[in-house]
Order: structure tokens, then C-alpha cells, then sequence
């Protein structure tokens, strides 16, 4: 994958998560690839804010910075456009171009983004 962004880094824990999901969406490559080059891109090197990024807040630490994509278009879930339910958690290390992708999951399967998960990476 071609990136904007100096260095995409897939954790772990994430490609678990994809590779789940796979089996229910079988464009959600493709789909994530479009999502990290058109609106995270645009959010953080252009500045354009399609409100369907933003920083998840209440983190004991200031970098990297971590947010939550809400806005997914997924073309397996067709009729439903950006609104498709899956979330996409990220952290961004500004200073030094990277994109780390932490989780991905359907809204369906459970509510929000895993805390701990979270907590464990950035805190040790």
C-alpha cells in the first residue's frame, strides 16, 4: 500500500481484528486503504475534518495522540455509505509522520474501543 503518511504500522492485536472481519466484509482491505489515504490524510496534513475522525480524550499520556474513526465506508455493506458501523482506532505520532493502527471493529459486535488495549501499548 502506497501511503501519505511516512510509515503505516499494522499492530498485532489489529491484524487480528482484521483478519475476523475479513470473513464478514470482504472489501474492508480495499475499504481501509481508501479510508487511510483519503480522510486521514485529509484530517491530519490538510486539515480538512469530515467530523468522521477525532481524538479519543482522557488518555494519560500526550503522545501519540489516539483517535477513533466513526466514519467507515465499507462497499461489502452496500446502501449504507460511511454510516456501515465499523470503527477504526489509531494512534498519530505527528512528529514523526507515523500512523499506527491499534483496532479495528463492528459497532454490532461491541460498543467501543479497548481501553486497556490501549492503556497497554502506550503506557507499558
Amino acid at each position: 500500500m502506497t501511503t501519505p503518511f511516512r510509515e503505516i504500522v499494522r499492530r498485532p492485536e489489529f491484524e487480528r481484528d482484521l483478519k475476523k472481519l475479513r470473513k464478514r466484509f470482504r472489501t474492508i482491505d480495499e475499504d481501509l486503504e481508501t479510508l487511510i489515504k483519503h480522510q486521514i490524510f485529509l484530517f491530519h496534513k490538510i486539515g480538512i475534518d469530515n467530523r468522521g475522525s477525532f481524538q479519543i480524550p482522557g488518555f494519560p499520556f500526550q503522545d501519540p495522540k489516539i483517535f477513533k474513526v466513526k466514519k467507515f465506508a465499507c462497499k461489502a455493506l452496500k446502501g449504507r455509505g460511511a454510516n456501515t458501523g465499523l470503527r477504526l482506532i489509531y494512534a498519530y505520532f505527528e512528529d514523526v509522520d507515523i500512523i499506527e493502527l491499534i483496532e479495528i471493529y463492528y459497532k454490532g459486535d461491541k460498543e467501543n474501543e479497548d481501553k486497556e488495549r490501549i492503556l497497554t501499548i502506550y503506557q507499558g
